[in-house]
């Protein structure tokens, strides 16, 4: 019973949020409260919020902090060289964006933290999705993906799960897999060369010039043309190809919502606007060598990663405003995005809390490992690969790695399988698991593009699965796995 309820709450989840009858927000805590009732633990239902708030609050705390960090120093110019060394390379060409968007974000994946990478992705990014009226959710789907395949660097956390569970050396799981984990990366690629095409022939191509403009266009904005306004003198116009707006992308035609669009590419173009007040020239190396040591202290794990963002945040606020209104000014500029994703984040404890304390996850795995056929036995590290895909998504990496994993590794051992194969196997699902709804992250890179978490499931699951699955047919190509 407990396992169908806990297929059931998922289902749910997943179906309220994608047909946007719910937000993330409330179905986060509503569905799970709900079924915490049916399974007749109502009463404990407040033990295992307080348990999953708990176990939350540390990644909670990491995200706020982090948030005002990395938007102190949006504020101070310290993206901006990327912003513009990006769009000389993109030539305001669709395709290269989206290329440019895949190989940004699996270089700053290089840290091993999701929320960070997304950050500087979205940042660097989404002025010129928005100048452009490309679609949101190709950017969060291509940086999510991408992100989800160097996820399995040994210090990004799944790796370091599955040498844990197991007992074996990290560095042999990840390093036979750095092919099968390039072919990955080549899959990402391959893809933001697909989705740029879609949208190149969605939107034309536009000189850089026509986009590094900063003249407002004020005559109206028709469903065939695309007005973009950007930081440098004059206007650009470019005609929409006859491809029209069926991309399957889910942008909205421009006509429809062009004000919209317009006040949002004013929005998110500041930070390429030269004569913002934040701007600090002056103390751009400072903030960049602040940047690389507080990542490099998060490589190295000298403190825990909430307090290396609470001490960088503090330091980066009084170097660079050293005066309260204007710290308490850029603190409550960012307050939308720390409320939003600190909010998501406790929401989800919520749901985590019910699901493990309820015993919903435990039951789910043991009936997902029970109904592996006898026969299947010689093959366990090709059926934990594809066993990985939903379920490092439906439930926590440490909820795989540390309960499911194990009985796998077990099962294939009694058929001569190694517990190295089914590790390796084991890390093929982290390309979808990145746009897990119980993923921390994700909240952080929907909310700072600004989209539906429904629109970015509903548009990028397709797209991760078949990029793991890319994975594991290299893995067994490369007899890796």
């Amino acid at each position: 019973m407990l396992t169908i309820l806990g297929f059931a709450m998922i289902a749910t989840f997943l179906v309220l949020i994608m047909m946007k009858k719910m937000s993330p927000i409330a179905a986060l805590v509503l569905i799970p409260a709900l079924f915490c009732v049916a399974v007749g633990k109502g009463a404990k239902l407040g033990d295992y919020v307080i348990e999953g708030v708990g176990n939350l609050a540390p990644t909670a705390a990491m995200l706020m902090f982090a948030i005002v960090y990395f938007g102190v120093m949006i504020d101070v110019g310290l993206f901006d060289p990327i912003v513009r060394g990006i769009l000389r390379f993109c030539k305001a060409d669709p395709m290269r964006i989206v290329i440019g968007t895949a190989v940004l974000a699996a270089i700053v994946s290089l840290d091993g933290d999701g929320s960070t990478t997304f950050m500087i992705t979205v940042s660097a990014m989404y002025p010129l999705y928005k100048r452009l009226k490309m679609s949101l959710v190709v950017m969060t789907g291509v940086a999510a993906t991408a992100n989800g395949v160097m996820n399995t660097l040994p210090w990004g956390g799944p790796t370091a799960r599955a040498a844990t569970a197991l007992k074996l050396d990290a560095g042999d799981i990840f390093v036979p897999m750095i092919p099968a984990l390039g072919v990955g990366l080549v899959a990402v690629l391959l893809l933001a060369v697909v989705l740029g095409r879609r949208e190149r022939k969605r939107l034309g191509t536009l000189t850089l010039d026509e986009v590094l403009v900063t003249e407002t266009v004020t005559e109206p904005v028709t469903e065939s043309e695309t007005v973009l306004v950007g930081a440098g003198g004059g206007s650009g116009r470019t005609r929409k190809s006859s491809g029209g707006s069926g991309s399957g992308t889910g942008t909205a035609a421009v006509g429809d919502e062009a004000a919209e669009d317009e006040a949002d590419a004013d929005e998110g173009f500041k930070g390429l606007d030269p004569a913002r007040a934040t701007l600090r020239p002056k103390l751009y190396w400072f903030n960049a060598g602040l940047t690389v040591a507080l990542l490099t202290a998060m490589i190295m794990e000298l403190m825990p990663i909430p307090v290396l963002f609470l001490l960088g945040a503090a330091l980066a606020l009084t170097v660079n405003f050293p005066h309260m209104p204007d710290q308490r000014a850029r603190i409550a500029a960012h307050a939308d995005n720390v409320l939003n994703v600190s909010g998501m984040v406790f929401a989800a404890a919520v749901f985590t809390g019910v699901l493990s304390g309820t015993g919903m996850v435990d039951h789910m795995a043991d009936w997902l490992v029970g109904a592996i056929p006898d026969g299947m036995g010689p093959h366990m590290a090709i059926v934990t690969g594809i066993l990985s895909i939903p379920l490092t998504y439906f439930m926590s990496n440490d909820g795989f790695y540390f309960g499911v994993v194990p009985v796998l590794a077990e099962a294939g051992a009694a058929h001569g399988v190694s517990p190295l194969e089914i590790a390796r196997a084991s890390l093929v699902g982290q390309p979808l698991h990145m746009s897990s709804p119980l993923v921390p992250a994700v909240y952080v890179l929907v909310g700072m593009a600004k989209v539906e978490f429904g629109d970015h499931t509903r548009f990028t699951v397709k797209w991760a699965a078949l990029t793991s699955l890319v994975v594991l047919c290299a893995g067994l190509l490369f007899g890796i796995i």
